[in-house]
C-alpha cells in the first residue's frame, strides 16, 4: 500500500507529484526546491539559505511519513552552479548529526534548467525503516 505525503506546495497538483511516497518500509522523497509556503523561491541567490530550506522541507516530509533524517540512506544534490557546492555542503553539515553515514553525491547541471534565480535545484532522498 502506498501513502502519499504532501507539503502543500502549489506545484504538487500542477505537476502531479507528491512530496514523498511511502510504500511499505521504503520512503522516496521528490526533488525538493527551496520554496516557501507562498510557492516562491526562498533565499534567492543564497545557496546556503536554499540548501537549508530544502533540508527543512525534506525533514518535515520524512517525519510526516513516520521516519527521520537518521534513516536516510542516500542524498543527491544537483547544482546549477558547481561553485556553490561548499555552501550547500556546509548546510548539509549543519544537519549531519541527524544523518547516519550515507551515500551522497553532488553534481553540476546545465544552468539553463528552469529554477528561477535559484542556485540549488532539487534534492532527492530515499529512506528505509526496518522496524515497519
Amino acid at each position: 500500500m502506498r501513502h502519499l505525503i504532501s507539503s502543500g506546495s502549489p506545484y504538487e497538483p500542477r505537476v502531479g507529484i507528491s512530496r514523498a511516497v511511502r510504500a511499505g518500509s521504503i520512503i522516496a522523497v521528490s526533488g525538493t526546491a527551496p520554496l516557501g509556503p507562498d510557492g516562491k523561491t526562498n533565499g534567492k541567490d543564497d545557496p546556503t539559505a536554499q540548501g537549508r530550506r530544502c533540508l527543512e522541507i525534506i525533514k518535515e516530509a520524512l517525519e510526516r511519513a513516520g521516519a527521520s533524517l537518521e534513516q536516510v540512506i542516500r542524498t543527491r544534490t544537483p547544482l546549477t552552479q558547481i561553485a556553490d557546492w561548499q555552501a550547500v555542503a556546509a548546510v548539509r553539515g549543519e544537519f549531519s548529526a541527524q544523518f547516519a553515514r550515507l551515500i551522497r553525491s553532488c553534481r553540476s547541471y546545465d544552468s539553463s534548467i528552469p529554477t528561477g534565480s535559484s542556485s540549488l535545484t532539487p534534492t532527492r532522498l530515499s529512506t528505509t525503516k526496518s522496524d515497519r
